[in-house]
């Protein structure tokens, strides 16, 4: 097999990133804030990867999305923003903390109306829905040890040809680790259930932190 992997540099890297959308207002104000609230920041997705999002979406023609891990709703507003007419982002999060960062950026977007937030466990959130298969798209960045539950309640509700994404898998590279911590190999067993999953496709793409796209059967 011929390996035609680029070795990143800090130069390519910029390269790269430099070829998404930039931010929109709302969205650069939302960056802006969610940086100053210190080392939590962490947990917003790259912006590059909010592109990936939004043209998906768009892509799938996406009308009923889920998403697992609001956090100050950087990925929601992404979501929305490709949603179809009259979509909606059904939004999890264990916690309100962020929801007003949240709210106002949603609706300086011009999004609010297409997003529902539900503040509580996500796996709770996930198992009162319907087993109806008619989500577009799922989009899971929360608690790590969660991702192989999620996946059991999210796999039946995507209609064939819907996508599930996860972020973070390859945490920080501890999935090729000798000794992951307790996050890092939950990552891996997670990784490890979906490629033995036949009622998917998947892959994983090197965007940021890894991110699995898997696509249902039909």
């Amino acid at each position: 097999m011929i390996d035609k992997n680029v070795t990143p540099t800090s130069r390519l890297n910029a390269y790269v990133l430099a070829q998404a959308e930039p931010p929109t207002p709302a969205q650069s104000e939302l960056i802006e804030t969610t940086y100053s609230l210190g080392s939590v920041a962490e947990m917003q997705v790259p912006h590059e990867q909010a592109v990936f999002l939004t043209l998906l979406a768009q892509s799938l023609g996406a009308v009923r999305v889920l998403e697992i891990g609001t956090f100050t709703g950087y990925s929601t507003l992404a979501l929305a923003s490709g949603l179809a007419e009259g979509g909606v982002v059904d939004t999890y999060d264990v916690t309100d903390r962020w929801s007003a960062i949240a709210g106002k950026a949603w609706a300086d977007a011009g999004v609010a109306e297409r997003v529902r937030q539900h503040i509580g466990p996500g796996l709770e959130g996930l198992r009162a829905l319907p087993l109806d298969p008619v989500v577009d798209l799922a989009f899971v960045d929360a608690d790590k040890v969660g991702y192989v539950g999620y996946w059991e309640e999210l796999v039946p509700r995507m209609r064939p040809g819907g996508v599930i994404l996860a972020d973070n898998v390859l945490y920080a590279g501890e999935v090729v680790g000798d000794e992951p911590s307790g996050n890092g190999n939950a990552i891996k067993e997670f990784n490890a259930h979906v490629r033995a999953d036949d009622r998917v496709e998947s892959v994983l793409l090197t965007i940021a932190d890894g991110l699995t796209f898997a696509r249902k059967k039909a």
